[in-house]
This record gives C-alpha cells, sequence and structure tokens, in this order.
C-alpha cells in the first residue's frame, strides 16, 4: 500500500511540473502563430484562435464575428506570401484578468517586399477546454 502511494504521489507530481503556466502557453501559441504566418500558412496561424462562431475579431473595417470569416478576411487581405510578409510580435503588456482569462498587448510588424506594415494589438485569451485560444482580437 505505502509503494502505490508513494507511486501516485510521484505521478501527481511529475504531472504538475510538466504542465506549463499560462503565460508560457500564451507566448508559446504566439510564437507558433509568428513561424505559421511566416511559412505563408494561414489555416495553422489561425490555430491559436478559437475555432466559433463567437470569435470576434475587430480590425480596420470594424468587428468581425467568427473563426470563419476572420479567416476568409485574412485570405483576402493576404492572398500570397508576398503580401503577408514576415511577421514579428513584440509582447508589450501579459497579464492575467482571471484564472482561465489572460489578456496581450503588443505590437505587430509585417516586412514585405510590397511595403511594411505595422501597429498593436490586443488579445484576449481564454482557457476553453483545457486549451488557450484568442477569444478576442483587436488590431490597428
Amino acid at each position: 500500500m505505502r509503494n502505490l502511494l508513494i507511486l501516485l504521489l510521484l505521478i501527481t507530481s511529475s504531472n504538475s511540473f510538466s504542465q506549463e503556466n499560462p503565460e508560457q502557453s500564451i507566448r508559446k501559441i504566439l510564437a507558433n502563430q509568428t513561424d505559421m504566418w511566416n511559412k505563408g500558412n494561414l489555416e495553422e496561424f489561425m490555430k491559436g484562435y478559437w475555432h466559433n462562431d463567437s470569435l470576434l475579431f475587430v480590425g480596420k473595417n470594424g468587428p468581425t464575428y467568427g473563426y470563419d470569416k476572420t479567416l476568409n478576411n485574412y485570405r483576402k487581405s493576404y492572398p500570397d506570401t508576398a503580401n503577408m510578409g514576415k511577421l514579428a510580435f513584440t509582447i508589450l503588456q501579459l497579464k492575467p484578468l482571471a484564472n482561465n482569462c489572460w489578456f496581450v498587448l503588443g505590437k505587430w510588424e509585417l516586412t514585405r517586399s510590397v511595403g511594411n506594415l505595422s501597429g498593436h494589438y490586443t488579445l484576449l485569451f481564454k482557457k476553453i477546454n483545457k486549451e488557450w485560444v484568442i477569444i478576442v482580437d483587436h488590431s490597428s
């Protein structure tokens, strides 16, 4: 019985040590988005977003609701790798609002042969079904 308790303690301890904290998870998502964007892969880039009709993206044309509409807007605005360019994110602020909700403020930059672009963004991340996802993105 004692050996079983020790084994259970070791298993639960190793699981808790291997789990990333929210900040690490969010930084990893943003790094992955940068990598996927720079490879020209919008579908993989979008995996950082909540795949739901309630996803909110606010850009220069106002609010867009829904994952599919957001992806389609990205496709229209960035039809090829020349228009996509190379993306860089700079996180200016990252803080918890609740246990399952984090706020991110940052700067984005696109280096492109067709002209560089830059702006700022605010993101709201929420943990849904054990996954951190962007539920609100306001980029300007």
